[in-house]
């Protein structure tokens, strides 16, 4: 997969986000957390499926709920193996340097 900053800017937020709760992640919160609109993300979570590097699922419909079942994304540990090496490559190449700050 081409090392992009909207992958880099997905993989610390997947990275960052599997490590709380219970690991799910989700379209919008993370599109939220990365700044990385839907329109990118999405085919991004797609291709990162098609690599192993994540497992998906729908949540259960609870009854009365108004809202569209969530899709839930979670690390692989092939994934998490492979995004913190797209991370770790980033934080070495000039051209990631404005991004600094997410590195921390």
């Amino acid at each position: 997969m081409k090392v992009t900053h909207s992958l880099v800017l997905v993989a610390l937020a997947i990275l960052d986000m599997g490590r709380e709760g219970d690991g799910r992640v989700w379209g919008y919160a993370l599109s939220q957390r990365s700044g990385v609109r839907s329109g990118v993300l999405y085919p991004q979570l797609d291709r990162m499926l098609g690599e192993g590097w994540l497992d998906d699922h729908w949540e259960e419909r609870a009854e009365g709920q108004k809202r569209p079942p969530r899709r839930y994304y979670t690390l692989t540990d092939r994934g998490r193996r492979e995004l913190g090496a797209v991370v770790a490559r980033a934080e070495k190449q000039p051209r990631f340097q404005v991004m600094k700050v997410r590195f921390a």
